[in-house]
């Protein structure tokens, strides 16, 4: 789709506070509502419905797949080949919340991803992301945004709040070892489980790679659509690869690069710096 002059811009300042931002700094996660009006957000939101509908090949009766495809219909980097995704992924709003939460001089985009949670779909269990990326900092933050109304039993993001400052925790991969394992450890660290709850659509969720996090399944009768964004520290360089997923991401999204390089091939562009 051609990039067209009516899109809502998106480049105006999300209104982010000094308590949003500490909290954040605390509890590893801040939900902030309204980041975009529903004006703004809907002919955005036909687009990614529509790529996603393109790119799904998902088809298997939910008894059949396994507990990650069983969680959501996960479509990644959306932005490349659409003009409009692409004005939404590179939003200068988004980008800005994602600095100040940071606290850094800029910030890349690393991937998006819309993460579609289907009727009846399963759980998704407790995870950390930044086990799956390679790099060298733990300044990442992912904004999690809802393109619909959701409720929390529909699928709503749910955090071990305060759990990033354990950083890195096991070579665990979002499955069903995970939920045990991690579920084990949030009850004996004692870390306050908090839910985002109903959400609005525009509403979003922001958290660090090393906070832990789940959702539980869709119980409510439309799917739970949501697209997220990760950023990363724009000095960020990238890490050794020490397990599967981090070879993978390694290659996929910081294509030509190595251990050692910045973070800054062609899919990684600066969507905010400081003046």
């Amino acid at each position: 789709m051609a990039l067209t002059d009516d899109l809502p811009a998106l480049d105006s300042e999300y209104p982010l506070t000094s308590d949003a931002i500490a909290a954040y700094a605390r509890d590893g996660h801040v939900r902030l509502d309204g980041v975009v009006s529903e004006a703004e957000l809907a002919p955005y939101r036909e687009a990614i419905r529509r790529i996603v509908a393109e790119r799904n090949r998902e088809t298997r009766p939910m008894e059949e797949r396994d507990t990650y495809a069983k969680a959501f219909i996960q479509i990644i980097n959306l932005w490349v080949n659409d003009e409009t995704v692409r004005r939404y992924v590179l939003a200068r709003r988004f980008g800005k919340i994602a600095c100040d939460l940071m606290g850094c001089r800029a910030v890349r985009i690393y991937h998006d991803q819309a993460l579609f949670k289907e009727v009846g779909g399963g759980p998704t269990p407790w995870h950390q992301d930044q086990y799956y990326w390679p790099l060298s900092t733990p300044n990442t933050v992912t904004m999690w945004m809802p393109l619909v109304d959701v409720t929390s039993d529909m699928g709503t993001m749910r955090f071990a709040s305060g759990s990033q400052v354990e950083g890195f925790i096991g070579q665990l991969k979002i499955s069903d070892e995970s939920e045990a394992f991690f579920d084990r450890y949030v009850a004996e660290k004692g870390y306050p489980l908090v839910g985002c709850g109903d959400m609005k659509a525009g509403d979003a969720s922001f958290h660090t790679g090393w906070t832990l996090h789940k959702a539980p399944g869709n119980a409510g009768a439309y799917p739970r659509e949501a697209m997220t964004i990760i950023y990363v520290d724009a000095d960020a360089t990238i890490a050794e690869p020490d397990n599967e997923n981090r070879v993978n991401d390694m290659r996929g999204f910081f294509p030509g690069l190595g251990p050692g390089d910045p973070v800054a091939s062609p899919l990684n562009p600066i969507v905010y710096a400081r003046s």
